[in-house]
C-alpha cells in the first residue's frame, strides 16, 4: 500500500476569516427594503423579525447569509419586502453595532429601538446584586485560632 503523504480532510481549505476588522459602507435601505429588528430565531435558516414600519414578518435567511454571517436575537437587520406575500421577507444585511448606532444617529430608525451594545467584563457601574453579609469575628474565635 502507498504512503500517506498527503494533508488530508477539508481543513486546510478552510481559511481565517480575516474581514472582522474591514470597515464598510454604510447601506441604507431602498425602496422595497425595510429595517427590523430580530424578535426570535425560528431555526432552518427562519426568523421572526419586527420590522420598523410597524408590522412583525417571517423572514428568511438568503444562501449568501447562511453559515457565514451569525445572525442573533435583537440584532438589526435588512429585509427585502415581498410584492406577493406581505407577511415574509428575506434577509439581506446584518447590521453591527456601530453600524445601526449610526443608522440611528442618522434618524433612520426611531427613537424607541434598543440597539445591543457588547458589554465586557470589568465595565464601571455593573452591579450584577450579589450582597455579602459582614459577619465580626470576636476575640474568643481568634484566641481558639491563636491556640491551635
Amino acid at each position: 500500500m502507498p504512503k500517506n503523504k498527503g494533508k488530508g480532510g477539508k481543513n486546510r481549505r478552510r481559511g481565517k476569516n480575516e474581514n472582522e476588522g474591514l470597515k464598510r459602507e454604510l447601506v441604507f435601505k431602498e425602496d422595497g427594503q425595510e429595517y427590523a429588528q430580530v424578535t426570535k430565531m425560528l431555526g432552518n435558516g427562519r426568523l421572526e423579525a419586527m420590522c420598523f414600519d410597524g408590522v412583525k414578518r417571517l423572514c428568511h435567511i438568503r444562501g449568501k447569509l447562511r453559515k457565514k454571517v451569525w445572525i442573533n436575537q435583537s440584532d438589526i437587520i435588512l429585509v427585502g419586502l415581498r410584492d406577493y406575500q406581505d407577511a415574509k421577507a428575506d434577509v439581506i444585511l446584518k447590521y453591527s453595532a456601530d453600524e445601526a448606532r449610526n443608522l440611528k444617529s442618522y434618524g433612520e430608525f426611531p427613537e424607541t429601538v434598543k440597539i445591543n451594545e457588547t458589554v465586557t467584563f470589568g465595565e464601571e457601574g455593573i452591579d450584577d446584586e450579589i450582597e455579602f453579609d459582614v459577619v465580626g469575628s470576636s476575640e474568643e474565635e481568634d484566641n481558639e485560632i491563636d491556640g491551635i
